[in-house]
C-alpha cells in the first residue's frame, strides 16, 4: 500500500489538472426566490462573482481520470489593510502601510464521514491580486485549487493507507454536514491620519524624558517603545455546498513597553496597551499619556523593591487584569475540541480530553463564549463575531456550568459526542480554520467585593499561620509577576520583585480556586485572530510563589546621553 501511495505522489506532481467543460452552478439543491436573489446580489460584488464563477467550474470540470472528484471545495479571500508606525527614545523608527489579499482554497476528496484531511491543516494558500479583475481573482483560485486537488488526492490515498493498520477506527466524522448560510456585511475600510499617529506614537515614546513628573529618573531608563497598529480585513467565502459570505473586522491597538535594570542587575519591565475594534474604542492622547506617565513612574518603585521571599506557598490573589491572562492560558486551548491521533480512542487533544462532564472549576464558576456580545459595559469587543471562518453562523456555547465541562467549542472537524460545528472555526488570513474562543465570559456566582476578597486572602494566610499573602496586579510572558505586593495580616502591602508562579495550571483551577470577584475585566487580545476574555479576580488557596533563578546582566558601563 505504501508503494502505491508513492507512486499516486509521483503521478499527481506531474500532472496539471484543467478544466474543460463550459461553467454550471453547482447543484447545492433546489434555492428557494429568496436564496436566489441573496446570490444574484452577491454576484454584484466583483470578487464574489468572481469566486462563484470559478467554483462553479471547478466543481463541474475537476477529475483527475481515474480518481474521485472532490466533494467539498471552499474559497476563502482575505483582504487586509493595516497601518504600522513606530518609536523609540521619542523619535519614530519608521512607519508602513500593507495592503494584500490572500487567498486559501480547500478541496476535500471522499466523503463526509472519511475525507482527505489531516490534523495539520489542508488546503493552499497564495497571494492574490487586488485589482477586481475576474480573470486574474480566477486564475489565482484555478492554480490554488489544482494544487490543493492534487494534495488532497495524495492525503487520501496515505490515510486510507493508514486506516488499514490501526485497529480502533475514528469515532467521529471527518468532516460535519452543515446548512450553508448567506451572509453579506459591508465592507470596513482604514482610514485614520498616519502623520497624526506617527507623531504621537513618536511623543509617547519620549514622555520618560519630556513630561516633568518622570524625566528625574530619565537616565534609568534603558528602552522606551511605543507603537500603534491599525488592521481592518474583508473576508469573502464561498463553498460547493452554497455558503456565500462577505464579513469585516477591524482591531486598533496603541501600545507602550518601558525597561530598566534594578542595581543587582535585574530586569524590569512594564507595558500598556489599549485595544478595539474602532479608533474610537482606543484612549484618549491625554487618558493614555496618564498611563503610561504611572508606567515609568513604576519603574523607580521596583528597582527601590525588594527581593521576594525564596519561596513561599498559601494564598495569592491575582487582579481580574491578572485572571484574564491566567484564564485565557489554561482554559482557551482545552475547551477547543480539536481530533484526535489517528488510532486512538481519544475523544479530543488537550488538558479537557477526558473530562467532558467533570469538575474542572469550583461548583459556582460558569463559562460561556458567545462570539455575539459585541459589547460590554461600553466597551466593544474585538471577539465578537456573526459568521465563523468555515461559513457557519457563530453560537453562544455554555461551555461550564456550576464547575462541569459541558461543551467544547467545535469547527467543522467533529470528535466524538460532537458530530456538528458551534462556529467556533477561526483562522487568520492565511491559515486553515481552527476552533478558538471569541469572547469567553467567566462568572462567579457567589462572586465577592474587592474588599471583601482581601479579606479572605488575609484570613486564609492567618489560618495557614502564615505572617503574609500575595497580590499580583499584573501579568507578563509566562504568568511571570511584573506588579507584584506582598500583604501583612495588617493589610499593609508593600510592592516586590523578582517572583515566579509555580502551580498555576489547570489543577489549581480545579482544587485551588476558593473565590472570585464579582466585577469582570475586559481584556481584547489582538492577534491572527483577535479574542476576549471577561474574566473576575481569583483568589487561590495554594500556589507557589518563588524567587526566580535567572542571571542578571551587568548593568550599563557608562551613562545614557543628556
Amino acid at each position: 500500500m505504501a508503494f502505491c501511495v508513492l507512486i499516486l505522489l509521483i503521478l499527481i506532481s506531474g500532472i496539471t489538472t484543467t478544466a474543460l467543460a463550459q461553467p454550471t452552478r453547482a447543484k447545492t439543491g433546489t434555492p428557494t426566490d429568496k436564496s436566489a436573489y441573496v446570490r444574484s446580489d452577491a454576484e454584484k460584488d466583483p470578487v464574489l462573482q468572481a469566486m462563484l464563477t470559478e467554483l462553479d467550474r471547478s466543481m463541474a470540470s475537476l477529475q483527475l481520470p481515474g480518481f474521485q472528484k472532490p466533494f467539498f471545495i471552499q474559497y476563502r479571500i482575505a483582504e487586509v489593510s493595516d497601518f504600522e508606525t513606530r518609536a523609540a527614545f521619542g523619535a519614530t523608527q519608521g512607519s508602513q502601510r500593507g495592503h494584500s489579499r490572500i487567498a486559501r482554497i480547500t478541496v476535500r476528496v471522499g466523503d463526509y464521514k472519511t475525507d482527505s484531511s489531516t490534523p495539520r491543516g489542508d488546503g493552499f494558500f497564495e497571494l492574490a491580486v487586488l485589482d477586481d479583475d475576474p480573470l486574474a481573482l480566477r486564475s489565482t483560485l484555478w492554480n490554488g485549487t489544482d494544487q490543493a486537488y492534487k494534495a488532497a488526492l495524495a492525503a487520501y490515498a496515505q490515510k486510507q493507507a493508514e486506516l488499514k493498520q490501526v485497529q480502533t477506527l475514528p469515532q467521529a466524522d471527518d468532516f460535519s454536514q452543515e446548512k450553508p448560510l448567506i451572509s453579506l456585511a459591508a465592507p470596513l475600510k482604514l482610514s485614520l491620519d498616519e502623520a497624526s499617529w506617527t507623531s504621537r506614537v513618536a511623543h509617547d515614546s519620549g514622555l520618560f524624558r519630556t513630561d516633568p513628573s518622570v524625566s528625574a529618573t530619565m537616565h534609568d531608563v534603558q528602552y522606551s517603545n511605543a507603537a500603534f497598529h491599525a488592521r481592518f480585513t474583508t473576508t469573502w467565502l464561498v463553498s460547493s455546498e452554497g455558503a456565500i459570505i462577505r464579513k469585516s473586522s477591524g482591531i486598533c491597538q496603541e501600545s507602550i513597553g518601558v525597561g530598566t535594570q534594578a542595581s543587582d542587575g535585574m530586569h524590569l519591565d512594564r507595558s500598556y496597551a489599549t485595544t478595539g475594534v474602532t479608533l474610537e474604542d482606543l484612549d484618549s492622547a491625554e487618558a493614555f499619556r496618564q498611563h503610561a506617565i504611572k508606567l515609568i513612574a513604576s519603574l523607580t518603585d521596583l528597582r527601590n523593591a525588594p527581593l521576594v521571599d525564596e519561596e513561599y506557598h498559601g494564598p495569592v490573589l491575582l487582579s481580574s487584569d491578572a485572571a484574564a491572562d491566567t484564564l485565557r492560558s489554561l482554559l482557551s486551548a482545552g475547551i477547543a475540541a480539536t481530533r484526535p491521533r489517528l488510532g486512538t480512542g481519544a475523544r479530543t487533544n488537550g488538558p479537557f480530553a477526558s473530562s467532558l462532564h467533570g469538575q474542572i472549576l469550583p461548583d459556582s464558576f460558569d463559562v460561556l463564549d458567545d462570539p455575539a456580545l459585541q459589547t460590554f459595559e461600553g466597551r466593544n469587543l474585538v471577539g465578537a463575531y456573526s459568521v465563523d471562518d468555515e461559513g457557519v453562523a457563530a453560537q453562544s456555547v455554555q461551555v461550564v456550568s456550576e464547575g462541569r465541562l459541558d461543551n467544547y467549542l467545535i469547527g467543522r472537524v467533529p470528535v466524538r459526542d460532537f458530530p456538528a460545528s458551534n462556529g467556533h472555526g477561526r483562522a487568520g488570513a492565511a491559515g486553515p480554520a481552527r476552533p478558538f474562543i471569541g469572547v469567553l465570559k467567566v462568572t462567579d456566582r457567589n462572586g465577592l467585593s474587592e474588599e471583601a476578597l482581601t479579606a479572605r486572602l488575609l484570613a486564609l494566610a492567618k489560618d495557614r499561620g502564615l505572617g503574609n499573602a500575595y497580590f499580583v496586579f499584573t501579568l507578563g510572558a509566562e504568568a511571570t509577576p511584573r506588579l507584584l505586593y506582598r500583604i501583612d495580616l495588617d493589610g499593609k502591602r508593600q510592592l516586590v520583585r523578582g517572583a515566579v508562579l509555580d502551580d498555576l495550571d489547570q489543577r489549581a483551577l480545579r482544587s485551588s480556586l476558593t473565590a472570585a470577584g464579582k466585577d469582570l475585566w475586559t481584556a481584547n487580545y489582538s492577534g491572527d485572530v483577535p479574542s476576549t476574555v471577561l474574566a473576575p479576580a481569583l483568589l487561590f488557596s495554594d500556589i507557589t510563589v518563588r524567587r526566580a533563578n535567572e542571571t542578571n546582566d551587568k548593568l550599563p558601563f557608562y551613562p545614557p546621553p543628556d
